[in-house]
This record gives C-alpha cells, structure tokens and sequence, in this order.
C-alpha cells in the first residue's frame, strides 16, 4: 500500500516539523521494499527501511550532483570534492572518518558518477547515530577543516587513482575518446567523471569551498537508513543532527537538448593493448524515458548469451572473441553500446559486420523465447541487488533523486519491463540504432611510439582538458558559508551504550553415502536460492604434469558447454528463460560449481544442474572455440601490470612447481591440450568424495533435502589429490626484480614471502591481527605513509593469505611512476619500525574492537552465509570457530604481536617484484638503499636490479 500525503495537508502542515511524503508497506509475498520518507525544514530527505533480520544497519547520503555539474575546464573536481569529504571536518578529526567506521567492525566508502555522489557506511546497528553525527558534521562543517596541504594530497591521490585505473589500464581511455566525440562540446557529459589532469591541477581551495556551498545543500540531498533500526527513532535523530544545517541554494533540474549525430564520427587511438576493439556508441535515452527499458530488452537480444545474434555472427564465427551489447542509461542521456574485440591480426571489418548483424536483425526480429529470456534475466538481477540493506538503500535513494515525485518500488521496475512487446523492441531498434549514426572508436595494439595503426588510420588527438574555465562561472556568484547553530554540544562523540550480538547463521549439514557433503543455511528474505559446488582439486590437481597446469580452467569452461541432451544455446535458451544461472570456475584448489535460481524456478533449474553436471558432452566444436579464446586470453594479459606482476611474484616465491603456474594455464599449455585431456579430467577428479555443497535461499533442510536426490546418484570414485609443495628457492641477496612496461604512467609493486598455511586459531590467525594496523585496512600505517602523507599511491594494502598446504604475504600497491623508489623505501621503513617498536596499546585496542565488531556485518547476505558455510566446509571447522577466533584475539596481548611482527615479517626474505617504465625508474632504483635489512650492496650503494621475464 502506498501512502502520500496530499497537497491539502502540506498546505497546512507545520513547517518547522518533518513532513510525511510516501510511506509504503508490503503484502505478504509481495516483492516491495516498504519505507517511509520524510522532508525535514530545511528540504533534506529522509528515507527509512525497517528490516530487522540483521543487527545492521546501513547510512547513505546522496547529494543530487556529478561531473555534469561541472563547469568546462574544471573536470573531475566532483570527484576530487569526493575524497575531500573524508579528510575530516571541524568536530571529527582528519582521517578520523574512516578510524570510526573501520574501529566499529563497519565498511564504508563513496562514489562519484556523471549525476550524483553517494557517502555511505554499513555499521553494527549500535552505531546508527555515530554514522549520522558523521555524516552531519561533514555536511555542516566542512570548510574550516580544509587545508592546503590536505587539498593537494587529495588531488595527488586523484591522480593517481587516474594512473592507476585509466592510464596504466588496458581500453582504460576509451571513455575519454568516446565522450569527445559522441557529446557536443560543453555537454556536461562530454567529459569523464574523472576528468583530466590539466583541470585537476588548475582548481584551487576557493574552487573546492564554492562547490561545497552551492551544491552541498541538505535540500540538494537524500539521507536513506535501512536495517535494523526504528523510524521514528531515525527520524528524531535526523532532525537532531541534520535540522540545523541551513538550506543551500536551490538546485534546479538539469536540461540539456538531446544528442544528436548528423554522421558518424570516430576516435582511433593506439593503446597497450593485444586484443583490438571496436566500440559503436548510439545515442539513446535518459533513465525512466518510456523507451529505457524497450531498449534495455533489446540490448539483451542483441547480446547477452549463447542465443543472440551477436553472439552467433562474432563469438560463435570466431570472428571475436568477445562481443558486448548494453544500454546504459544516465539522467540526461543515455548510450546504446556495441563492443568487439577482435583476435589479432584479425582483419575481418567489425564495423561492417555490426552494421550487417543489425541489418539481419531487421529481418528476422525476435522472438518469444528472446523476450522470456531478457524478461526473467532482469527481473532475477533486480531480486538479487536488493538481497542486503545497502542495495535496498541504493535503490531507494536511487528512485528518490531520479524520480523525485513518482513513487516507484521493485514491482513497478518488474512491471515495466514486462509490459515491453515485441512491437516495442522493434520499434525501439528502428528509431534509435538501424540506420543510425553512431560514435565508433577503434583502439589498436600501439607499437611504440607509432601514430597510425597498420592500415594508415591516424591517431586521434586525444583532448587533455574539458574546456576554457570562465571567469565569471555565475553558479558560483555570491555564495556564503554559515554553519549551523545547535542546542547540543557536537564535539561530543556519541557514546556506545549498548551491545550487539551478532546472528550466527543457523546451519544444517548431511552426508551422502557417495561422500558428498551438504551443508546449507535459510535465509528468507528474497525468494532466491544459491548453491556452490567445490570440488576440490583445481589447478593443484596438475602438480604431477605442469605441462597440464591451466587444464583445470580449460574443463571449467568446457563445463559451460554442451551436455548430452541440449547443444550450448538450447541449454543457454532454457536456463535463462527460468531466470536462474549455473557457472564454472578454477582456482588454484578447486572447481567450483555456482547455482542462482529464483524459488519458484529451482525445481526446473536443479534438472538443468543435474545435466550440466553430470552430463556433459565435450564436443571437438566447442572445444576448438574455448581453447582459441582461453590462449587469447592468456595473451591479453602480458599487458595487464598487475598481472604480470601476480605472475612474477608467484613464480619467484614458489619455483618450479604447480604453485607458481598461473591457473589459467600457459599459451603453450592451453595449445597443447585436446578434448581427450578435458574428458580425463573431468573423470577422475569430478568426484563427490572431493565435493561439499553449500547452499543457501528461501528454503528450508526439509525443502531441498528431496530435490537433491539425483545428486546422491552421482557415482563415487576415490581420488587421491597429489600433494602440493613449493620447489626450493635458495636463499640470496635482497634483489629487485623488474619488468619493463613500455611508458607505464605508474608502478606495479608486489612485496613479500613464503609464509604461513591456514589455520583459524593459531599463528595464521594471530598474524592477520598483527598484520592489521600494519596493511590491514585503510588506517593502517601503510596507507597512511604512502596515499594519505605522501601521496605516492591510491591505494596499498598487506595481507596473510593461506590454504592448507602453503601460505604467503603479500604487499601490493600501484605507485606514481617518479616514486617507485621512494615507495619501496617507505614500505620498509614501515616494516623496520613496526619490526622493532611493535604495535602500540592504541593499534592493539582498536585492532580488537575493530576485527570483533565486524562480525554483525559477516553474515547478512546469502552470499555472505555462503562464504561462512564454505569456509566451514572447505578447512572442516567447527560451527564456532568465529566465536574462538574471538576468543584468541580477546587474548592476545602486545608482547605477543611484538613477537609475530620481528618472526613473520622477515624484510631480509622480502621478494620484490616492479612492472613499470624502466627507463623512467632504473636510475633511482640502482640508487636505492633499503638500509633496514643485510642485503646484497651493489658498487653504487644499491641493492641489485634483475630484469625479469615472463615466458
């Protein structure tokens, strides 16, 4: 039912009181997120879902501006507004945000897009006032606390966040390219979100103060808590910590004419890359245009699964090996995209054969089971977004902002894609894609310094700034900053009072007389059901033969395939017209099996699960496209850094044996193998007394113990893992080993050693802890030094990571290319201090709350029950063995992590591999000093540089 108050009331309504706008409750079996809303005084939203199923609680924020609202020659300061909000505001200190939210056991972050920017956390529900005294203060009292220093560390971080997720990422500049061709100049989304760095640097703090007055407004915002929380209560704390923040200046509704392209226009660029791309982009529609979702079904025929079009003219044609249709759609415009990538050397047109694809589409149109297929695939992604508090939150503020004075709710988003026909699809690819103009980019495998490509297509000349900034910028024109007045003191952090327990899943566990085991959980809150399958054995299961190692991934593929019964695309056809999903994967010690079904399919699906399973059919044909997209693959990772750097380290930790094998195998391998090798394969290690199976959903032990019965039909066979052991490294001198990356905008960094295997209560535990305020989360010393100080890196973490058999720890970041040598330095200075001071009795205290807290948060999800349930299973844990983790860590006290730092972090055994430019980073680093360990002393004071290659 849906309740909103009338035009009649509010005229009369008290003004300095929160208004009612929409309450909606549910029915029983109703797929309906109930909430209130609320306006306060001063036109802050406020919306409130109750769901009392976890002890959680989740806060978002969300103010109604993105990049489109910035002005030409000022691009990506949105974004770079973003991460000045969590550098602390006048009562929470810098760096303070993130200490509270992480100190509570929660998770938080932000994110920016073209239309808007979201703050949120997920904390215990203890501590929903805590997030709103948080929240309140940066929305209030903002600029005082911005400093100089503070703003050029940020924007430091901003660029390299840029190097490190467009520039030194393959295809990562496509966005730029696109935009400048496919918008008009000045379009506000005829730049990326992330801007240019040319207008990065050209903001100032007045800039950084101007934006935060005119758009930061609590009427230019929405505050959404959903969990377990009591409304009135939010809405009483609401108006307590947000009534008082004045009202910003009025935001009115962007417009912008839409796009239209009188040609087609292009964007050639040359990239780091292996696979080329072609990339059409079709003008389309705005979020909630009448033609979204027409057009939303319409990309899924086109493109998504073994049954559509493009997939059978490129993939299936091997004229690609992947090809992508999708319909993203934004507030002010939205962008029909066509993507393929080509194999190299290909010299098939992509163009021309996009343009017949649609011609043949014209022709044939679609059909019934096209239009199930795309129906039950959305209304099953929709389900499983809203299986947490935070998706249910996101998409009521979503709803909110997008469609601020039409109620909409997850019955009216199904319905309105199940009322697309046929006609409607048809009529929608005629009006905005056949016979269209388009903005098409070509991105080619540059050879060095080349600007043309082997046909003689020249380069685009990529633009390096949004625009000429005004002077004048009238937006910006007599803004003033006035804080807030408060009846309260707000430099007083509210106070815990009471405590939480968390809801340990409730499990149920059997097994079968072929030895597979089960054990699964109910969680009823959407009516979905997953099931993982792990078989144990994965890549490992090659150490025997490395010349077999990325076998296991090859079969996982193959398991996607065909069956005995049904060919790849009337499997496809009929899985997905269920809604449901079955999919493969390889670790490095495991197949896994991944089954997501909506309730009132699974019996359906669970006979599909039965075929896939345990009739599969490993055909010549299908075998010849995946081991050609597979080597590809493998291929079109040696221009990935961070791949490579995984590659190196793994290989200079573990030596010659399986362990330093990458799981997707060797080109060599994956060229070498035949369907034979997949049939063994799949015949002597696909055995249920290596397999345990987890599943959780809106279903009861009493429910699916009988629906899984074809499974105790499964045959046994007892299989014998081989076992699994690193190949000596002989100890030496510290070396740097380094892998050039031709003009790399930044450096791939892995440090570290062969450390402990897994266990859950021992010295494995004990080290995570102590890892913790080392590299363990985002205050940690770590990050601190290199993001927050020097601004070197966007990002660098350190972590144990253990099976049973072996172990390691790992430091990883992406660092500024100029400061590879100074990062390495700091990371062992850090290592050096915390080796010989330890940790202090505040890191100790806060690494307790922290880690303990957090168990509120480990159990909320389906996915998360799964990941508890198959962590139990895979390591054979007893049900409480978080209760004796906490235990352990309640114990442990500072002489004890003192200890662990000086064992288990052992600089003088640190392998150090670097991906970058060496000719941009070889000479600082030949003078490198790491004077905290006994490492090999070079004439030139150094320690020694190894170049490094991969085969």
């Amino acid at each position: 039912m849906l309740f909103t108050t009338s035009a009649q009331t509010a005229a009369v309504a008290d003004p300095t009181k929160p208004q009612l706008i929409e309450k909606v409750t549910a029915n029983p079996g109703e797929l309906v997120i109930p909430y209130e809303k609320w306006r306060l005084p001063n036109g802050l939203t406020v919306i409130v879902h109750e769901d009392h199923s976890d002890p959680i609680v989740h806060v978002d924020i969300t103010y109604h501006v993105g990049s489109a609202r910035e002005t030409p020659g000022k691009s990506g300061f949105a974004h770079f507004f973003e991460h000045m909000m969590f550098q602390g505001s006048d009562n929470v200190a810098d760096e303070e945000h993130f200490k509270i939210v992480q100190g509570a056991g929660g998770q938080m972050n932000g994110t920016t897009n073209r239309d808007r920017t979201n703050y949120f956390e997920t904390l215990p529900k203890n501590y929903l006032e805590t997030a709103l005294w948080l929240e309140s203060d940066r929305m209030g009292f903002l600029l005082d606390a911005v400093t100089q220093k503070k703003f050029e560390v940020q924007r430091a971080t901003v660029k390299n966040e840029k190097g490190q997720n467009v520039d030194n990422v393959p295809y990562g500049r496509l966005d730029e390219y696109k935009n400048q061709i496919l918008y008009p100049a000045n379009h506000p989304y005829s730049w990326s979100t992330i801007g240019y760095v040319e207008d990065l640097d050209r903001v100032s703090v007045e800039d950084l103060k101007n934006f935060f007055m005119r758009w930061y407004g609590p009427n230019n915002a929405s505050l959404t808590v959903a969990g377990d929380v009591n409304p009135q209560e939010v809405l009483n704390l609401a108006m307590k910590y947000f009534g008082s923040i004045p009202r910003g200046p009025e935001v009115r509704k962007q417009r912008v004419d839409p796009v239209r392209l009188p040609d087609n226009v292009y964007a050639n660029y040359g990239d780091n890359i292996v696979l080329p791309l072609t990339y059409v982009t079709y003008p389309s529609v705005a979020n909630y245009h009448p033609d979204e979702a027409p057009l939303d079904i319409l990309a899924s025929v086109l493109g998504n699964g073994n049954n559509s079009i493009f997939y059978k003219n490129f993939v299936k044609s091997e004229k690609a090996i992947q090809v992508f249709v999708q319909n993203p759609c934004a507030e002010l415009a939205g962008e029909f995209t066509i993507g393929a990538l080509s194999f190299p050397g290909n010299d098939a047109d992509m163009e021309a054969l996009i343009k017949q694809t649609l011609e043949e589409f014209n022709k044939t149109g679609v059909s019934d089971d096209d239009m199930a297929r795309a129906k039950a695939q959305f209304e099953a992604g929709l389900v499983q977004n809203i299986q947490s508090v935070s998706g249910k939150a996101s998409v009521l503020a979503q709803w909110n902002y997008l469609l601020p004075n039409k109620p909409m709710n997850v019955k009216d988003e199904i319905a309105r894609y199940n009322k697309v026909t046929k006609e409607d699809v048809m009529r929608v690819f005629r009006q905005y894609l056949y016979g269209k103009n388009a903005a098409i980019v070509n991105v080619w495998a540059k050879q060095k310094d080349a600007t043309a490509n082997k046909d003689g297509k020249e380069e685009t000349k990529a633009i390096s700034s949004s625009g000429v900034a005004s002077k004048t910028e009238l937006e910006y024109k007599g803004l003033s900053y006035k804080k807030p007045a408060d009846n309260f003191d707000r430099s007083k952090k509210p106070e815990i009072t009471t405590a939480i327990t968390p809801v340990v899943p409730q499990m149920y566990r059997a097994t079968f007389d072929n030895g597979l085991k089960v054990i699964g959980s109910t969680s009823s809150e959407v009516p979905f059901v997953s099931m993982i399958l792990t078989i144990k054995g994965g890549n490992n299961a090659l150490a025997n033969d490395l010349s077999k190692s990325g076998l296991a991934a090859l079969t996982a593929s193959m398991m996607e395939e065909s069956t005995q019964n049904y060919t790849s695309e009337q499997f496809a056809n009929e899985l997905e017209k269920l809604g449901s999903s079955i999919s493969f994967e390889a670790t490095r010690d495991a197949i896994t099996m991944m089954v997501n079904a909506p309730k009132k399919n699974l019996d359906a699906t669970l006979k599909l699960v039965e075929e896939k399973l345990l009739r599969p059919k490993f055909t010549a044909e299908d075998f010849k496209l995946i081991q050609k997209q597979t080597a590809e693959g493998i291929n079109a990772e040696r221009v990935n850094a961070g791949d490579q750097a995984n590659k190196a380290y793994a290989r200079l930790l573990y030596g010659k044996s399986i362990l330093a094998e990458p799981v997707s195998g060797t080109i060599k391998n994956i060229r070498a193998m035949g369907v034979k090798d997949i049939q063994n394969f799949y015949d002597k290690f696909f055995s249920p007394t290596l397999s345990n199976l987890v599943v959780v959903g809106d279903i009861t032990e009493s429910e699916i113990m009988p629906k899984l019965g074809f499974l105790k039909n499964w045959a046994k066979k007892d299989v014998v893992l081989p076992p699994v052991v690193a190949a000596n490294v002989p100890d030496g001198p510290t070396q740097i080993y380094i892998i050039d990356k031709y003009k790399a905008a930044q450096s791939e960094l892995r440090v570290g050693y062969r450390a402990l295997p897994y266990d859950y209560n021992g010295k494995f535990f004990k080290s995570t802890v102590m890892n913790f305020p080392l590299g363990g989360n985002f205050n940690s010393r770590l990050n601190l030094n290199l993001r927050e100080d020097k601004g070197f890196t966007y990002g660098i973490n350190a972590r144990f990571n253990g099976t049973k058999e072996y172990g390691a720890y790992t430091i990883a970041a992406g660092v500024r290319a100029s400061s590879t040598d100074s990062s390495l330095k700091e990371i062992f200075s850090e290592l050096n201090k915390y080796r010989e001071n330890g940790i202090t009795p505040e890191e100790l205290a806060y690494t307790k709350k922290a880690l303990s807290q957090g168990d509120a948060l480990r159990y909320e999800t389906p996915y998360d029950k799964a990941n508890f349930l198959g962590q139990i299973a895979k390591y054979d844990l007893p049900a409480d063995y978080i209760s004796q983790q906490n235990n352990v860590l309640q114990a442990i006290n500072k002489a004890e992590i003192d200890a662990l730092a000086r064992e288990m972090l052992p600089i003088d055994k640190m392998v150090i591999v670097v991906v970058g430019d060496k000719d941009k980073i070889i000479k600082s680093l030949e003078k490198l000093e790491l004077n905290y360990q006994p490492g090999y002393k070079s004439p030139t004071g150094g320690i020694k540089i190894v170049d490094y290659k991969l085969d």
